[in-house]
């Protein structure tokens, strides 16, 4: 599906597969499966100016474009989730930010995030405010010069490594008793804490964030009181297609994986590639991971051209990109046989680190709604 690329944009897409190849694959190995993240990927990444892609010129970047970030999940995600997720988390920590934020706080804030300076995270989810936004407990009462936050959030990707954390939480409104607000708080503020670091089975920074009667300043506030929930939907809105991407890179690295097995492995005096069960399933994978393909680069393409019916061309790269990425590794791991299984392999690796695309930043029933919501209502 490279046909709906541009010539800079393969370009492009190259250079990250190198970047991957020479500089995250062998950090992947020295550091393997960890919930830390290593300054040294951090360092990385920063100089080959990745984080750039997630600000705007004015501030030190390249500017927001989808299509550059889809590019770097797709070729970070199947070598090392601690990059991938540590690249998304600081678009999603970004950009709030460059949506809502005045000449002051871009100025602080976003010169270094683009740079690495500073990491970020996005608090959004807590333990009754999944799908459901608008049951966010957490609560920013105001005060004198700001405004006092408490609450907890949870599945909080990079959540312990992050400087600031762009929290939403619930700031009552007369006629709108729901209404959030979207703070950026910071980690040397008192009463913010992480609570507790979280196990998954694909390891990465995920923890609870604890904030006790922290004072957050009225500074530290993006766009008005009650703008938070416009705030994360467009910053879901943006990056949705990117995790479509991520799943992309998981669902090669298999795909390729199990074309390379399938013609060494020979059972019956021939190569399994050689039977006809064995083809049926690699001629899915194929043709499964061009069609996930061509949806997420297409909606990455509306978004940066600014078309019609972005948001449910992201719902479908979303849900459609998880869900065959998804079969694609399992399909991958049935034709591995046992040594699928085995822990420590490849396959057994991003049979686990695809199973949570299906559900953050919203699940796949939660992007049906959406499509369907948009076919009847719109």
């Amino acid at each position: 599906m490279d046909i709906l690329l541009s010539a800079d944009q393969r370009r492009f897409k190259e250079e990250c597969r190198i970047f991957a190849e020479n500089e995250i694959a062998p950090l992947a190995a020295k550091y393997g499966e960890t919930d830390d993240i290593p300054g040294e990927l951090v360092r990385a990444m920063a100089d080959a100016q990745l984080f750039r892609l997630l600000v705007p010129e004015e501030t030190g970047g390249r500017g927001v474009k989808s299509m550059p970030i889809c590019l770097v999940r797709e070729q970070l995600a199947g070598v090392y989730c601690v990059a991938d997720v540590t690249f998304a988390m600081q678009g999603l920590g970004s950009y709030p930010i460059v949506l809502a934020g005045n000449g002051e706080q871009k100025a602080r804030f976003l010169t270094r995030l683009g740079s690495g300076e500073i990491l970020s995270t996005y608090a959004l989810t807590e333990p009754e405010a999944g799908s459901d936004v608008s049951a966010i407990t957490s609560r920013a009462r105001e005060t004198d010069g700001g405004f006092v936050l408490n609450g907890l959030k949870r599945f909080i990707s990079n959540g312990n490594a992050a400087d600031i954390a762009v929290t939403f939480a619930k700031t009552p409104l007369p006629g709108n008793a729901r209404a959030l607000s979207a703070l950026v708080v910071e980690k040397r503020m008192e009463g913010f804490r992480v609570h507790k670091r979280l196990k998954a089975i694909a390891p990465h920074d995920l923890v609870e964030l604890e904030f006790a009667d922290c004072f957050v300043p009225r500074e530290n506030l993006l766009g008005s009181v009650g703008d938070g929930m416009k705030i994360a939907l467009k910053t879901l809105d943006r990056f949705r297609v990117s995790v479509g991407a991520a799943a992309l890179g998981i669902a090669q690295v298999a795909f390729g994986a199990a074309v390379d097995y399938a013609k060494q492995r020979v059972q019956f005096g021939r190569p399994i590639a050689g039977f006809q069960g064995t083809q049926f399933k690699l001629a899915d994978m194929a043709t499964e991971l061009d069609a996930a393909r061509a949806l997420v680069y297409r909606a990455a393409l509306l978004q940066d051209a600014k078309g019609d019916n972005i948001t449910r061309a992201a719902s479908m790269a979303k849900m459609y990109a998880t869900e065959a990425a998804f079969r694609i590794v399992d399909q991958s791991l049935q034709i591995h046989g046992g040594m699928g299984v085995m822990a420590g392999s490849t396959i057994e690796r991003l049979y686990r680190e695809i199973r949570a695309l299906r559900i953050y930043e919203g699940t796949t029933e939660i992007q049906k709604l959406i499509i369907a919501k948009s076919l009847t209502e719109g």
